[in-house]
């Protein structure tokens, strides 16, 4: 009888662990895809942003056109890539072609000085931090979700039901690189 007793209750402390971290695996995961609604939130505004800054360049430098048309290409692939191994490289075309922009903006001091692209320019700015630090908070959520599913022996529970996630990662080396400033 004392067996049977024992063998239970290590069959329910097994299942109470099992419970304990499959719910702790869902939570990770809830986690992880609340935060990249977060990236995607922020990415929707900066590609809402785009057209009206892009407009407002071409109203004072008409004849750059090919700088113009890559930002719109750009804003178009980034705005169709879903997943984050596709958004992170086409949102790193979209920051390299809004960098051009601004060069061309650096050409004409009229374009500079409209109260229009200063106010735009500032929101493209604060959007630029609001999806880094987006960013930095689904980092963390995917690296807590990979690590707790696994570690042993929270793998035997994950199995093939919590994959690992990918981490939003820049990929393009000119957003790596360090802005080069001359006076």
């Amino acid at each position: 009888m004392t067996i049977l007793i024992v063998v239970v209750a290590l069959a329910v402390l097994i299942g109470l662990w099992w419970i304990a971290v499959y719910n702790s695996l869902i939570s990770a995961r809830n986690r992880v895809d609340e935060s990249w609604s977060g990236i995607d939130v922020q990415l929707k505004r900066r590609h809402d942003l785009v057209p009206n800054l892009v407009e407002t360049v071409k109203g004072y430098a008409a004849h750059e056109q090919t700088t113009l048309q890559e930002v719109t290409d750009a804003r178009a692939q980034a705005m169709a890539a879903t997943a984050p191994a596709e958004v992170g490289p086409a949102e790193a075309r979209l920051g390299s072609a809004l960098g051009g922009l601004r060069a061309v903006a650096e050409q004409y001091p009229d374009l500079r000085a409209a109260e229009t692209f200063q106010q735009l320019m500032a929101q493209l700015s604060e959007l630029e931090d609001e999806i880094q630090a987006a960013r930095r908070i689904y980092n963390t959520n995917v690296e807590a979700h990979n690590t707790r599913a696994q570690t042993f022996p929270n793998s035997i529970v994950a199995g093939s039901r919590f994959p690992a996630r990918q981490f939003f990662a820049l990929d393009s080396p000119a957003e790596r690189a360090v802005p080069q400033v001359g006076f």
